[in-house]
């Protein structure tokens, strides 16, 4: 008899660590995406360029190409192109490059940018200082935005070993429908996007 007490302790630790372990694996699924996306930020992981409050780097005479990739998604009449598709910068120089979207619908419509850097590698040693991306944007048909990226490659890039020999960097964007701040998976308009 004296076993049961101890053998129902045991059952009730046993019930409590499963369910402890159960609300934790709950709680990091939730708190996975938002934790990526912070690593992502922070250390440029997957091609997310880093973002900076201001260029504390030296100019080097080093150049490389960035390329510019300008997308709109399904769903969202837009036209979207850089002003130049391609500049040639020095490491460490601050660059701004201008983007023109333009709604080519005959309805407002709203729309969010994200963007990603190829190859993922150089994503931590591409700053970016402004952007447009995240911005919910809402144009009227036949509305024109002009927005500013300025960001520069940053010199460490040349120390390294993976990505020393690069020349070239592309910065690709792509607007999708939105709605509330965030991208609409799917597209909920009956217009057909604009060839790019």
């Amino acid at each position: 008899m004296a076993e049961t007490p101890n053998l129902e302790r045991k059952m009730q630790r046993t019930a409590f660590a499963c369910v402890g372990i159960v609300v934790g694996m709950v709680g990091l699924a939730y708190a996975s995406v938002p934790l990526y996306d912070l690593f992502c930020k922070v250390t440029g992981f997957g091609g997310t360029p880093i973002v900076r409050d201001e260029n504390g780097s030296e100019v080097m005479d080093r150049i490389i190409s960035v390329r510019f990739d300008s997308n709109v998604a399904p769903g969202l009449n837009w036209r979207f192109s850089p002003e130049k598709p391609e500049v040639k910068v020095k490491l460490g120089e601050t660059t701004t490059v201008y983007y023109k979207v333009t709604n080519a619908g005959d309805r407002p419509s709203t729309g969010i940018a994200t963007y990603n850097v190829q190859p993922d590698l150089a994503g931590t040693y591409f700053s970016k200082l402004e952007c447009f991306c995240f911005t919910e944007q809402t144009l009227q048909p036949g509305e024109t935005l002009e927005s500013a990226v300025v960001f520069y490659v940053d010199p460490r890039l040349v120390q390294d070993p993976d990505v020393k020999d690069l020349t070239s960097i592309t910065l690709s964007y792509t607007y999708f429908p939105s709605k509330g701040g965030k991208p609409v998976a799917e597209a909920t308009s009956s217009t057909k996007p604009i060839a790019q």
